[in-house]
């Protein structure tokens, strides 16, 4: 869903790059955060430090036709379709619109993508032809909220796909999927709520965690894997 549509999770404005995660997170912002939100404050005590790993990002058009080959899939089976589809395609540097392009539908399908996931592949590659798909140096100046918005305009890309590579690719500090399934389920087990909060209530919540709503994110995640959470 495009950002425009609704209120957008990410970060309007672009982090100094000294800002960035995993680097940039600091025993003051964790301070801060516990200052803000007692209850976000034992968690992150329980768990522990934050291990967030981030993934460099080479090339935003690969990353998100990755992206569109995992969708739905375990990593494995996923992991060897997409393999098909680079020996089809082109490996590395030669993974290009372009080569998309050159491919038969037939042959991605062959690969093993669904008739789905094989036209939003193709869409992905004709959005990043036209300049929609940014290159990594572009990217990397562009907004949280501007990459979304620009990225949702791909054909089978949402905003979750775009705001996991915001975290784990750009290591962006920011982003709060407020659609995530684990987030929305931690948020409920760490403030002891009777069922899951709605995406407003939790967008509302996270601006006390700004400008670390990202690791914010994390830290409900994490809080799916105790075997006891905090209490309000």
């Amino acid at each position: 869903m495009p950002a425009s549509s609704r209120a957008a999770p990410a970060s309007d404005s672009v982090p100094s790059p000294d800002s960035l995660l995993p680097e940039g997170f600091t025993p003051a912002a964790r301070g801060a955060l516990a200052r803000a939100d007692p209850l976000l404050g034992a968690l992150m005590k329980q768990v522990g430090p934050l291990r967030l790993e981030v993934e460099a990002l080479r090339n935003p058009f690969v990353a998100l036709a990755r992206s569109i080959a995992y969708q739905q899939l375990t990593g494995k089976a996923a992991a060897t379709i997409f393999a098909r589809v680079c020996e089809r395609v082109g490996q590395g540097a030669r993974f290009t619109p372009e080569a998309v392009l050159a491919v038969p539908v037939e042959d991605l399908r062959a690969a093993g993508l669904s008739g789905a996931k094989a036209a939003a592949m193709r869409d992905l590659a004709l959005k990043a032809r036209e300049g929609e798909v940014p290159t990594l140096a572009r990217a990397r100046r562009m907004s949280d909220a501007a990459l979304v918005e620009h990225l949702t305009k791909v054909r089978g890309i949402g905003q979750w796909t775009v705001e996991m590579m915001l975290i784990f690719r750009l290591g962006r500090p920011d982003v709060l999927p407020v659609d995530d399934y684990g987030v929305r389920k931690g948020f409920m087990l760490t403030y002891g709520l009777a069922e899951m909060p709605r995406a407003r209530e939790l967008l509302a919540h996270g601006e006390r965690w700004r400008p670390w709503r990202s690791v914010a994110s994390w830290y409900m995640w994490r809080a799916l894997e105790l075997p006891k959470t905090p209490a309000p």
